[in-house]
């Protein structure tokens, strides 16, 4: 039997990017200041190596253009990306984190990279816990969804910590740096969520 959809979906009328924060992180638009820092960061070999599309080396410039699409993307609902920053550290930029949405299938995909410098403290599962509350409890989503290598264990440590269940593994799904990856796919539901939270 189909469960029925909600009567309405709950995202906030705004075209405002939203800010939320957690007891140690600002998850902030980015600015076009930013456009550097996000070169730096991602630029790292580590970054772009367990992610998909961060290229490397990282352009100069390619920074600023990246946030000059979170607008446009928001506003439509395709996506929303956030600064992940240091609220003890004067704000200073650690990461991003992101959801691609699906709206008519109310369904949205996390994504997010911590700079190597701050690995290992949690950032990532924090910034990606604040996102998957408010994508559930603001914009109305049924499934929230995320994916990794399956060689980056520490990605698979986040979403596990979310609750999230695995649903399965995609073999050879892509091709980065020249070597087919295997990708995980984590997901958890609206239902779940709310048993959890």
């Amino acid at each position: 039997m189909r469960r029925p959809m909600a009567a309405s979906l709950r995202f906030p009328m705004s075209t405002d990017i939203p800010r939320l924060e957690t007891p140690r992180l600002m998850l902030r638009p980015f600015e076009a200041a930013d456009g550097p820092e996000v070169e730096h960061l991602a630029g790292a070999r580590e970054i772009a190596d367990t992610t998909l599309t961060v290229p490397h080396p990282y352009p100069v410039g390619g920074g600023a253009q990246w946030i000059a699409t979170h607008s446009m993307a928001w506003e439509r609902r395709h996506g929303l990306a956030l600064a992940v920053c240091d609220r003890s550290a004067d704000g200073v930029l650690i990461g991003t984190v992101s959801l691609a949405m699906l709206m008519a299938h109310r369904h949205g995909e996390l994504g997010y990279w911590i700079g190597v410098p701050h690995w290992g403290k949690g950032y990532a599962t924090e910034a990606a816990r604040a996102v998957t509350a408010f994508a559930f409890e603001k914009l109305g989503l049924e499934r929230v969804q995320g994916r990794h290598f399956t060689r980056n264990v520490a990605s698979g440590r986040v979403l596990q910590k979310l609750g999230m269940r695995l649903e399965g593994v995609h073999r050879s799904a892509y091709v980065r740096f020249g070597r087919f990856e295997d990708v995980a796919v984590y997901a958890v539901l609206a239902s779940e969520w709310s048993k959890t939270s």
